[in-house]
């Protein structure tokens, strides 16, 4: 296990900690635990690169860390009245629809291959950056309502606009078949 894979497993096991603090109003312990978990997505990518050690399973929990952590912090904090429910599901379902394509496509092609584009690593950006805003603001007070909005809005966009670049990329791919 090298260290790239090591980092995205700490994501994964931050996920839940993130979701206890967030339930328990735990907001400073929630976005410390947020802000390793962002850093520690950037981190893994870059190290896996510069020391050459990209991995096929590092390949796959990647984004499955992203995804569970996004989710997770999503999904929590709309619940707790955080976030708007509309921009919690757009997020989650574009994942999903991304999930089960990727599912449809593995049925029908063996050895598939999806790679980020830059529009889905400026989606997860974004995504990040809200969930960092929302959470910077309930620690520190501040109001960020103007900023907050711009974030909302500014995701919501990429995330429609990544889920039909990969719905049109998966059509493409079938229409192949």
């Amino acid at each position: 296990m090298n260290l790239p894979n090591l980092l995205t497993i700490l994501r994964i096991l931050l996920t839940p900690l993130l979701v206890i603090f967030l339930i328990n109003k735990r907001f400073e312990l929630a976005f410390a635990v947020f802000v390793v978990a962002g850093l520690s997505d950037g981190l893994d990518g870059l190290l896996a690169r510069v020391m050459k050690q990209k991995t096929k399973i590092g390949a796959i929990l990647d984004p499955i860390a992203d995804k569970a952590l996004l989710a997770s912090a999503y999904i929590t904090l709309a619940v707790i009245g955080l976030l708007p429910n509309w921009l919690a599901v757009t997020v989650i379902s574009r994942d999903i629809i991304i999930v089960f394509g990727v599912l449809v496509l593995l049925l029908f092609h063996s050895g598939i291959e999806i790679h980020p584009t830059i529009i889905s690593k400026l989606t997860t950006l974004f995504q990040l950056l809200t969930v960092f805003i929302v959470l910077f603001s309930t620690v520190t007070l501040i109001d960020l309502e103007r900023m907050k909005f711009c974030c909302y809005v500014v995701t919501a966009i990429l995330t429609v606009a990544s889920g039909l670049d990969y719905l049109y990329k998966g059509i493409l791919m079938l229409g192949n078949e």
